[in-house]
């Protein structure tokens, strides 16, 4: 294939996934393609799996790696904005020698290519915003929320990620909300968050959160619930989707909360964004299509917008949500070649 490409890469706790983009815009990669990521076998593993990944995606795309001008990686926060893991370790990257590891640089040395970096949340924000509002996107502003272990989030601005100085900007799951008035039971515990506050909208909105805060107190109030057998917090946790898409009355109302806590959560982002979408994604979304409208129903009833901001609001889904990380870690890195190939340095060139 003639011209330039990029490769998007999108790391996880267990897979690693890839696509391939070229220099119009096209995906050259329409299914997911997983390999294992050996996150848990320490950073020089992971590297060598994306490396990996990144081979196997190019292959079956039919490109000559000679053609990849760039990549896009994104990896679970928290890390810095030029992906510099936390200093205090993260969910997906808890043993020590991941503490203070720069992911981005290490693949960049292992590939000899530029690598563009963003977490996650933001890779999957920026495919979302993309896909929703296509050739207008530089018009156009955006919220996101992933649901996932923990709660991501994404800020897009025009086809911008917002970033923000220390790279911590969109790290929506960490905002306090107010959780009085029907968010919580009178006498439920306040949630607390991994990362040490209480009540924040991942204590609540996330299976962390569903684990650790929601389902301890619910299983009091169910005493025969059949998830009193599974002993492993987050198993149990895992479970409650499928138990909620079958209908059942105390799952439901643990993904009413969190529904609600979300309608929280995006009644804050209005008033500092105002974005003309609101994306949901993350396992919820990915449901029986039943339970996926009741879900979302839920959190459009509990998002409170002035007047004006309701006629035009819209809250969607994050679509192909297994992709769109790599997809939008793809699209970073295209919109970095086009951005230096228009610098004044390119061009005096």
């Amino acid at each position: 294939m003639d011209g330039w490409h990029v490769v998007g890469l999108d790391n996880g706790g267990t897979k690693d996934n890839g696509t391939v983009l070229d220099q119009d815009g096209t995906f050259l990669v329409d299914e997911l393609i997983e390999i294992p990521s050996d996150v848990q076998l320490g950073p020089a593993a992971a590297v060598e799996a994306l490396v990996v990944t990144m081979d196997t995606v190019v292959n079956r795309a039919g490109v000559d790696i000679a053609q990849v001008r760039a990549v896009g990686l994104d990896t679970p926060g928290p890390a810095s904005a030029d992906g510099v893991m936390s200093s205090k370790g993260a969910t997906n990257f808890a043993t020590p020698e991941w503490r203070g590891f720069d992911i981005r640089s290490a693949l960049e040395r292992r590939i000899g290519l530029p690598v563009v970096y963003n977490n996650d949340a933001n890779a999957a924000a920026l495919y979302a915003h993309h896909v929703y509002f296509g050739g207008a996107t530089a018009q156009a502003s955006s919220v996101s929320v992933i649901i996932g272990t923990g709660l991501g989030g994404g800020l897009i601005e025009g086809s911008t990620v917002i970033r923000g100085r220390a790279g911590m900007a969109g790290e929506l799951g960490h905002v306090r909300i107010s959780l009085d008035d029907g968010v919580l039971e009178p006498d439920q515990p306040m949630p607390q968050c991994n990362c040490g506050q209480f009540g924040d909208a991942e204590s609540i909105a996330s299976l962390t959160g569903i684990a650790k805060n929601l389902l301890p107190y619910w299983l009091t109030r169910y005493p025969e619930h059949p998830l009193h057998r599974i002993a492993d917090p987050m198993v149990a946790a895992k479970q409650v989707r499928t138990y909620a898409e079958q209908g059942d009355e105390m799952s439901r109302k643990i993904f009413g909360q969190q529904a609600r806590a979300i309608g929280r959560l995006l009644s804050i982002a209005a008033n500092f964004t105002d974005p003309a979408v609101y994306f949901v994604g993350g396992g919820v979304v990915e449901a029986e299509a039943e339970f996926r409208d009741w879900f979302l129903a839920a959190v459009r009833a509990n998002t409170v917008l002035r007047a004006e901001q309701a006629a035009v609001e819209t809250i969607t889904t994050v679509p192909d949500l297994d992709m769109a990380g790599a997809r939008g870690s793809a699209l970073a890195a295209r919109a970095a070649v086009l951005a230096d190939d228009s610098s004044p340095r390119a061009t005096a060139g």
